[in-house]
């Protein structure tokens, strides 16, 4: 993966994970105090990257998801994202109504509905990367090498938390 989706990645998702701090010390801890609201920054310009294009970073989320398990259903996407199946259903209902996912009944089960990316979908999320790509590459283009080495040396361990 390139350094640029790399970081996007683990920015993307440090912003929701939330850790127990009496389990990792006081190093750790100061570790996490100096670069979360680094990490959040990064977490909201990227997030406010969707926005411009017209989708909230939630409706991103389940794009991504429904594009690589083509077929999900509401209740495994619920599932996947922690929230009930009634306010999933709501969140696609959304999705179909904005022509950017389709309900497909299941060729095998006929109670059973899978939704795949419309066309208009996959040109959001297509959309979508190439802002937060075009964002974050330009704030790495005016880092040194010694700025962008370290940068690389985090993303194994920041990755290894996800």
């Amino acid at each position: 993966m390139s350094r640029v989706w790399t970081v996007i990645h683990v920015a993307a998702h440090l912003g929701a994970c939330a850790h127990d701090e009496a389990s990792h010390g006081p190093i750790a801890r100061a570790d996490r105090e100096s670069s979360r609201p680094v990490l959040l920054q990064v977490g909201r310009e990227l997030r406010r990257e969707a926005r411009e294009v017209g989708v909230s970073p939630h409706q991103v989320s389940l794009l991504v998801a429904i594009k690589y398990q083509p077929g999900i259903g509401v209740r495994e996407l619920a599932a996947r994202e922690k929230i009930s199946a009634p306010a999933m259903s709501n969140h696609v209902d959304r999705l179909e109504r904005d022509g950017l996912v389709h309900r497909r009944p299941s060729d095998t089960d006929k109670r059973r509905v899978g939704l795949t990316l419309t066309t208009e979908g996959s040109r959001v999320l297509r959309r979508v990367r190439s802002r937060r790509t075009a964002w974050l590459a330009t704030r790495l283009r005016g880092l040194t090498e010694q700025q962008l080495a370290a940068i690389d040396a985090a993303i194994e361990p920041l990755s290894e938390i996800l």
